[in-house]
């Protein structure tokens, strides 16, 4: 019998298990296991598939923000490792990804019309005062007076209406935008992230940074003591 387990302790020491967590992890129930919050890759199959199934975590109610209701809380990769060494104290772990990440338990969407109905007045907002600052601007550098010398200079006469030079440009601006910004609704012109991706993933970057260092300084972190 020790042999058995002098055999699974020497196994446990020759194994290896590579552990990959992100920044920012959503997870839709309370009770929160590893293979909710990790990417784990290690030759032993059968330690892989009980690590899958330990639990690292559970929210509790003052987890969550009190004047958001924002269930979240700063993990640190040490603590996930102490967890594992509590079932696989020989295992060695090696840390591929964060060493401090935020762990988020993300709402149920009760309120899809609501959020609907924000997102329609958002871009009704975004739409109207678009539009409103391209005419300032218009008006501010007195394009107008520009293409009417430009025509003047051209064709020899002062534009009477309309000229091909407004309707080109009229043309060319929603083109432009649509280029600069990649995508025309949900399809994209080329496989490079869209100039709002990459600022939406720098603010998040910018959010879970904040959340990070708040928690630190504030000792609400979990991590080893």
């Amino acid at each position: 019998m020790g042999g058995v387990k002098d055999k699974k302790a020497m196994a446990q020491t020759s194994d290896t298990l590579y552990l990959k967590i992100d920044r920012n992890i959503q997870v839709p129930s309370a009770q929160v296991y590893l293979r909710d919050i990790a990417k784990m890759e290690c030759a032993n199959e059968a330690v892989l598939r009980q690590l899958k199934q330990k639990k690292i975590y559970t929210f509790q109610e003052k987890d969550a923000d009190r004047k958001k209701k924002r269930p979240i809380v700063v993990f640190s990769v040490l603590k996930v490792i102490q967890k594992i060494h509590e079932d696989y104290p020989q295992l060695e772990v090696q840390n591929m990804g964060e060493t401090d990440f935020v762990l988020e338990l993300s709402a149920d969407l009760k309120n899809g019309w609501l959020d609907m109905l924000k997102t329609v007045v958002l871009c009704v907002v975004i739409f109207f005062g678009a539009a409103f600052t391209i005419m300032s601007f218009n008006n501010d550098v007195g394009v107008g007076d520009v293409f009417t010398k430009l025509y003047t200079q051209v064709m020899g006469a002062k534009p009477k209406g309309v000229t091909e030079i407004e309707i080109c440009y009229a043309i060319g601006m929603p083109i432009g935008i649509f280029v600069f910004y990649n995508h025309i609704g949900k399809k994209k012109i080329t496989p490079d992230p869209t100039p709002i991706q990459v600022e939406m993933r720098k603010y998040e970057q910018d959010v879970d940074d904040a959340f990070i260092e708040n928690a630190s300084r504030e000792g609400n972190d979990i991590d080893v003591d």
